[in-house]
């Protein structure tokens, strides 16, 4: 028996992953709830593209029936639609030539291996620059104070191949480098 998708579920398949907070929430720009956090890249003609702007426009649908059709566009136009365009920031990496999605959610998203299963560690195969596979809920907001928009809600990330790391990555460490001390004993004093 398959459980029923929510109506805003959006499968997103060989993604490069930016600036995940996947394992600790964190204050978008110091306000607000804490949050995780990702981005999710994408290159033009990539199939995720048109299926974020194919189930938004569902999502819209359902929020404002018959003006669905120009409150999207006024979104899209106005910036305050969850798919942007990478040019919009030149100086990050991986961006500038691609098209990223951005989704948040306040409880942790599932974070798995390859085999959907295993659960992945921080600083494991999940890391900022990699490829993932991931589900993101796309969700119409209305509100009196913010506005109208069109959000992503993280859902879950699984890890996909490897990518060369945005920013930093764990020190290079040589063959050998770390020996094995076997077990503490007396002799191990501090010295």
């Amino acid at each position: 028996m398959s459980t029923k998708l929510p109506i805003g579920r959006v499968k997103l398949s060989n993604v490069r992953l930016a600036f995940p907070k996947l394992w600790t929430a964190e204050q978008i720009n110091g306000q607000g709830k804490p949050k995780f956090t990702a981005a999710f890249l994408m290159p033009p003609g990539h199939p995720g593209i048109k299926e974020i702007e194919r189930v938004a426009m569902l999502v819209a649908r359902e929020k404002w029936a018959d003006k669905a059709e120009a409150n999207f566009k006024a979104l899209k136009l106005g910036g305050k639609f969850c798919l942007y365009n990478g040019d919009a920031k030149p100086n990050l990496a991986g961006y500038p030539g691609n098209f990223f999605v951005n989704a948040s959610s306040e409880v942790r998203p599932t974070v798995v291996e390859r085999d959907g299963t295993t659960p992945v560690v921080e600083g494991g195969s999940v890391y900022s620059g990699c490829y993932v596979n991931a589900g993101i809920d796309l969700w119409a907001q209305d509100h009196q104070q913010h506005g109208k928009r069109i959000n992503a809600a993280l859902a879950w990330v699984q890890a996909y191949r490897d990518g060369d790391r945005f920013g930093p990555g764990a020190a290079v460490i040589a063959q050998g480098e770390i020996e094995d001390l076997g077990v503490e004993d007396e002799n191990d004093a501090l010295v």
